[in-house]
């Protein structure tokens, strides 16, 4: 307290908190959120706020003493390399271009459907999205692959940028994903489990966009028309440019499904086999030079964005707020799934306004344990709310994904791409619908793995 009684006198802490540190808590918070809404990237915002907290609670030796431990004792903790392994692996296949055979694959085998060349480019990102990892990077690249052979074919401008943007989103859900494993190390949690309970998930995600474009197609054939002409001989031979793809996917999903490697050696013989295909298809040293500083500055950025979270994780644990936080909500008069639509509706809101990273390293501390109090399991509660920062990349006025696709094409307007996601938002909510109905199609796999 010795903190604010320097700033705004003798016995000014005394009589603010008397007592109760949890109101220090609640006002962090609030000085917090306020950084964010005036711009102030979260790394600083979250590491100063939390620093001063500390200080305040426990002087400047104890505070500053524990805030300044958390970056060397979590960044030396072994799941962490985990992160740059995956991120190596979206990066050298996005530069091995591995997208084109993928969607032309996708193309002559389900072309044939209504708005065919929407549903390949579904089928494709996620295909993509389990080497990749990287929501920004798939929607970028299908920005270039996919949006000119719709447009080709006279598809609407809008269902075709808003299926790259909503397909994007998938490399969120669907294993290797940092956004993943961003969760399972702030709540610590089992990393190898949370990936695997991915895939399920991202499978039912990408039918469900299936679905909804060939509904919306069959209602107006002139959104996106059918794709035929391709030969059974053609559909054969496109199926071994997708294999790297496969053998990627196999070798990380059984590896950690059957304990066989960790996450991060999984992770580092899918980047190996990536850098060997690379290499094949004739990368060069300024391409590969290029995919390798790529993964270094995202890495970094997102090792600071921890580092600066868990400082004022820290700040919270010290003022108890997220066990005041748990055993209010749990107390409260109404079922647990109600209370769990009403944390959802927030995070979509929230998500209307801060980045997938950022809201999810806010909001675990506190809203964790208020989930796991209600009886919800953690890797369940994982996997829902990763999909909810998928929703958020697609969810003006900051949809990432839109604004990536939109500088890709700048002939299609940002307007007009937000247009093209309205359908998708509303898959994702009936895709949210069937995870809190079906809570084992998330569960059951990594289920599977505990009884192994």
């Amino acid at each position: 307290m010795e903190f604010l009684d320097f700033i705004f006198g003798s016995g000014f802490a005394e009589k603010l908190v008397d007592g109760d540190e949890y109101v220090l808590g609640m006002i962090g918070v609030g000085i917090l959120i306020v950084l964010v809404l005036f711009g102030v990237r979260v790394v600083y915002a979250t590491a100063v706020v939390g620093l001063l907290g500390l200080v305040t609670m426990l002087g400047w030796t104890g505070g500053a003493g524990n805030a300044g431990m958390v970056p060397y004792a979590k960044g030396t903790i072994y799941a962490l390399s985990v992160l740059p392994m995956f991120i190596l692996i979206g990066f050298l296949a996005f530069h091995a271009g591995m997208t084109e055979a993928l969607f032309d694959a996708a193309k002559k085998w389900v072309g044939w459907v209504p708005g065919g060349l929407a549903v390949a480019t579904v089928f494709a990102t996620a295909g993509f999205a389990a080497v990749s990892g990287a929501s920004t990077a798939t929607a970028a690249v299908f920005a270039r692959v996919a949006i000119p052979e719709m447009l080709r074919n006279k598809y609407d401008p809008k269902l075709a940028a808003g299926v790259v943007a909503a397909g994007g989103t998938l490399a969120s859900l669907i294993p290797p994903s940092a956004i993943l494993v961003i969760y399972a190390i702030i709540v610590e949690e089992s990393i190898g489990r949370l990936l695997v309970a991915g895939f399920i998930p991202g499978i039912v995600s990408a039918l469900i966009y299936a679905a909804l474009i060939i509904t919306m197609a069959k209602r107006n054939p002139k959104l996106g028309p059918a794709v035929s002409g391709f030969s059974w001989g053609e559909r054969v031979r496109s199926v071994p440019g997708t294999l790297p793809v496969l053998a990627v996917i196999v070798i990380i999903f059984t590896s950690m499904y059957t304990g066989w490697a960790t996450p991060t050696e999984a992770g580092a013989l899918g980047a190996f086999l990536v850098f060997v295909i690379a290499l094949v298809s004739g990368m060069k040293w300024n391409t590969l030079r290029g995919a390798l500083l790529e993964t270094a500055r995202l890495t970094v950025m997102i090792f600071s964005l921890v580092w600066g979270v868990l400082i004022f994780v820290r700040f919270l644990g010290f003022a108890e707020l997220p066990t005041i936080f748990a055993e209010w909500v749990t107390n409260l008069p109404f079922p647990p799934v109600v209370i769990m639509i009403c944390i959802l509706l927030f995070y979509i809101i929230l998500g209307m306004f801060m980045d997938a990273i950022g809201m999810l390293l806010l909001t675990l501390p506190v809203v964790y344990p208020a989930v796991i109090g209600l009886g919800y399991d953690p890797i369940w509660f994982g996997i829902v709310v990763v999909k909810m920062c998928e929703v958020c990349l697609i969810t003006p006025p900051i949809g990432l994904n839109c604004y990536v696709v939109a500088g890709v094409r700048p002939d299609i307007s940002l307007q007009d791409v937000f247009r093209g996601i309205g359908p998708f938002f509303i898959a994702d909510v009936i895709t949210l619908g069937v995870f809190l109905a079906f809570p084992a199609v998330i569960t059951w796999l990594p289920d599977l793995m505990l009884q192994k």
